[in-house]
């Protein structure tokens, strides 16, 4: 029996944004912000590391509520299009277990020119990042477990305890 990939998507114009539990596709996310009219394409790709704070890291796992995280990418990617005149922009998250080196997110937008770009890109990433409903536990391996916390640089997350624990006062 074949596992069945999820994927949900929001669009406007020259504007995607999508929620999949596939591995992502940097081609195919390069090739909708491409157009005769961009000098400039930008793509970021956050990829899970293998430590944090000094800890080594086995995999990331991202959960969300979907219907708020993609209205909240789409207000974000209208908001830096209009904002850095950008020809067009798509974002893709990616949802359950990110191993090691593979990617958790792509960011491409395209310009006229490369300062727009630069810019556009960064921008919508640190947004993304601080604003969209997107949670991620840090699994460490080992005794130590796992962390959930928001998907923020560097912020340190709540200790996630075991499901037995807490049944037991």
């Amino acid at each position: 029996m074949s596992e069945q990939s999820h994927f949900e998507e929001l669009r406007d114009v020259n504007v995607w944004v999508s929620l999949t539990d596939s591995k992502l596709d940097i081609a195919s996310v390069i090739s909708r912000v491409k157009s005769p009219k961009a000098g400039a394409v930008v793509l970021f790709a956050g990829t899970t590391r293998d430590n944090f704070d000094g800890k080594p890291v086995t995999h990331l796992e991202y959960s969300s509520y979907a219907p708020l995280a993609l209205k909240t990418m789409l207000s974000i990617a209208q908001s830096v299009k209009e904002k850095h005149a950008l020809t067009a922009i798509s974002m893709v998250h990616r949802l359950g277990v990110v191993p090691i080196e593979e990617e958790s997110i792509l960011i491409a937008v395209s310009a006229p020119h490369r300062q727009a770009a630069w810019k556009g890109g960064e921008e919508a990433l640190e947004l993304c990042k601080e604003k969209v409903e997107i949670w991620k536990l840090e699994e460490f391996g080992g005794e130590e477990g796992g962390v959930w916390r928001a998907n923020r640089d560097g912020k340190r997350g709540v200790q996630v305890e075991s499901l037995d624990a807490s049944h037991h006062g």
